[in-house]
């Protein structure tokens, strides 16, 4: 049967990043369309977890289809999250999923600027899509808290691929993610928290994981 594919970029960045148009390259050599919605929806100081789920479910194809979604960092958590709410996403590939984002995050901003940013009710956040500082709601950590990694319980077949060096979300993250769930499969990675310098193992891992061999036809 016929498998719909979507890529979910990370948090501040776009469906032009490196990755994501590494990804698309490599599916559409193999006749495959990867869908790469853009998470910002023109107004990334609005974002939160919840508008990206309820964004990325439109982008699903007829009830029929099964979807595999591919989600990178924050991309990552909330695919987690979208395939926990919808029986259609029958596979998950997680890269450096952001595990905990709000306990990584949250101190390297400190205290200081914590407490500003829910009194002014706006942050400066760099983008790495725009290339600029950009402000971002202090709704997004509200909306984020309510995700926690304890709900996803749904068995299905998942692929997590971490660099072990990741400075962003520490690897522990996805090893203890994936001891408590015998249908996780981690690959750790000698990379960080980009994985750049491992696009052709991402690959290698994708293409096995989804049983896209050399004779697949989309």
């Amino acid at each position: 049967m016929l498998t719909s594919y979507i890529y979910l970029h990370g948090f501040a960045s776009s469906p032009q990043s490196t990755k994501a148009k590494d990804l698309s390259d490599r599916f559409t050599k193999i006749q495959i369309k990867l869908k790469t919605p853009d998470l910002n929806a023109g107004d990334f100081s609005h974002l939160t977890i919840t508008r990206q789920i309820n964004q990325v479910t439109t982008e699903f194809p007829d009830h029929s289809v099964p979807v595999t979604l591919i989600g990178s960092s924050l991309g990552g958590l909330t695919s987690a999250h979208l395939a926990q709410q919808n029986p259609q996403v029958q596979r998950l590939i997680l890269l450096a999923p952001a595990f905990g984002f709000l306990s990584h995050w949250l101190p390297k901003l400190g205290s200081e600027k914590i407490q500003s940013w829910q009194q002014e009710q706006y942050l400066l956040v760099y983008h790495y899509g725009e290339g600029r500082e950009l402000p971002l709601s202090y709704n997004f950590v509200t909306d984020a808290a309510q995700y926690q990694e304890s709900l996803l319980q749904r068995p299905l077949p998942t692929l997590i691929l971490h660099g072990k060096q990741d400075e962003v979300i520490p690897i522990q993250a996805s090893r203890d993610f994936a001891r408590s769930r015998p249908w996780v499969e981690l690959i750790e990675l000698d990379s960080d928290h980009s994985l750049a310098n491992v696009t052709a193992q991402i690959w290698q891992a994708i293409r096995s994981f989804c049983q896209l061999g050399n004779d697949y036809r989309a």
